[in-house]
C-alpha cells in the first residue's frame, strides 16, 4: 500500500490518500504501508502534522524494531520539511544500525 497524507494536494494515483497522523499510524501498524508520501502542514496543527508520523516511525524503530515502509517528504513548507526529512535520515540510520 502506497499512503499519501496531505490535505490539499491531489493524490497521485495509485496511492491512498489520507489526511490526519493518527490515520498513518493506524495504517503504519497494520504493516501493509510500503511507501509513505508526507505533507507537513494539514490544515489543523491541533491534530497534528506530518512531523508527528515521522517522531512515531523514529520512536517505533527504536524501540520495536519496526520496519519503515520508504519515507518521502512533499510538504512546501521549507523549514518543516528540512526537520521532516532529517528525522527520515535519522530512522535511516537506525534500520541500519538493528540490521548490523
Amino acid at each position: 500500500m502506497r499512503v499519501f497524507l496531505d490535505d490539499e494536494r491531489a493524490t497521485p494515483e495509485g496511492w491512498t490518500r489520507i489526511y490526519w497522523p493518527n490515520e498513518a499510524i493506524r495504517l503504519l501498524e497494520t504493516g501493509v504501508v510500503e511507501e509513505l508520501s508526507l505533507d507537513h502542514d494539514l490544515g489543523d496543527d491541533e491534530r497534528g502534522t506530518g512531523y508527528d508520523v515521522v517522531l512515531w516511525i523514529e520512536e517505533a524503530v527504536a524501540l520495536r524494531s519496526f520496519l519503515p515502509p520508504k519515507i518521502y517528504v512533499h510538504s512546501a513548507n521549507s523549514s518543516a520539511r528540512a526537520k521532516m526529512e532529517s528525522g527520515v535520515l535519522a530512522i535511516e540510520r537506525l534500520v541500519l544500525k538493528q540490521n548490523k
